[in-house]
């Protein structure tokens, strides 16, 4: 394990400490990091239950991001910091606004008070704090939030994110092989642009590392193809070598579906989900994205390969 850097509020050097960093994304950005050499320090509830890859550049950190003293404890001494933390399912003690909204915000006023030079905010495509989704607004407001409380704060919005154990394309692989008939969100026409994690992760460890030459503040990370929903699963299907016939269902049907799906221990869909397959999630074309910070973004074909050969 790396050694503890001092606490006492100045930035060490190249220390970024990632909160979610043992998540779907987080763990991926932690990886990324580590590659650059840089000194990492991975924050979570429970540090130990999902670890990322070993490294003496490492240090495992147990704090709660609701918890306003444990955070202050974990940026102390970091240079950067990474809010990676998502809630798709609201608990009791753990509402949207709770995590996506006030949390942030405690997040980014720690490390403004703390001496941190850059603090960056994951958010999501879509975001829109005037939404009528509860996910979606938290999701807005917390981008708000965080640029009160640090004004320079960096807001990185990915679309729907892929790769290996994700909630996505994992899913749609497995209901391929698993069904002769695919039930489609509605009648398939929501636009997706997919975009592999692994991708946003390096992204973020690049404006993490200052290997940017962007001033920008917003960043939108997209695949490179925009498809609807009915058409990327029927690529997929033809990527599989299956034919299945697609049916359309209402979203209201997926909606007590999600209701029902979210009282198991890990929801294999919530309502959240089914909102969000409600509107477009494609880059606006307003922010810098991947390629200006020359990531050329990975091709569908490639991350199913990756998916299905996981399985």
């Amino acid at each position: 394990m790396a050694s503890d850097p001092e606490r006492n509020g100045s930035p060490t050097e190249n220390i970024v400490t990632v909160f979610g960093g043992t998540g779907f994304l987080g763990q991926r950005i932690v990886s990324r990091l580590l590659d650059k050499k840089m000194g990492v320090r991975a924050v979570s509830r429970h540090p130990g239950r999902d670890q990322p890859r070993a490294s003496p550049q490492l240090k495992r950190i147990e704090a709660n991001i609701l918890d306003r003293p444990s955070i202050a404890a974990a940026v102390s001494g970091s240079r950067v910091v990474v809010n990676a933390v998502s809630l798709y399912v609201e608990r009791a003690g753990q509402s949207f606004e709770r995590v996506h909204v006030e949390a942030a915000a405690d997040l980014a006023a720690a490390s403004r008070e703390a001496g941190v030079e850059k603090f960056i905010q994951i958010s999501g495509i879509g975001s829109d704090a005037r939404s009528s989704s509860a996910y979606i607004r938290a999701r807005g407001r917390g981008e708000e939030a965080v640029k009160v409380a640090f004004p320079q704060a960096t807001v990185v919005r990915p679309a729907v994110m892929t790769g290996p154990d994700d909630t996505f394309l994992t899913a749609i692989i497995r209901l391929l092989r698993l069904l002769p008939v695919y039930p489609l969100f509605g009648n398939g026409d929501v636009r997706l642009q997919p975009v592999y994690a692994g991708d946003v992760a390096e992204a973020v460890a690049r404006l993490a590392s200052g290997q940017s030459d962007t001033d920008a503040h917003v960043f939108e990370f997209a695949g490179p193809h925009v498809y609807a929903y009915k058409d990327l699963v029927r690529e997929i299907a033809g990527l599989l070598q299956i034919r299945p016939t697609l049916m359309p269902v209402p979203y209201p049907i997926w909606t007590l579906l999600a209701t029902a799906a979210e009282w198991l221990p890990a929801a294999p869909l919530t309502r959240n989900q089914v909102e969000l397959m409600q509107d477009d999630n494609i880059a606006s074309g307003n922010f810098p994205g991947l390629k200006d910070l020359s990531i050329e973004p990975r091709e569908l074909d490639a991350v199913v390969r990756m998916i299905d050969g996981s399985r």
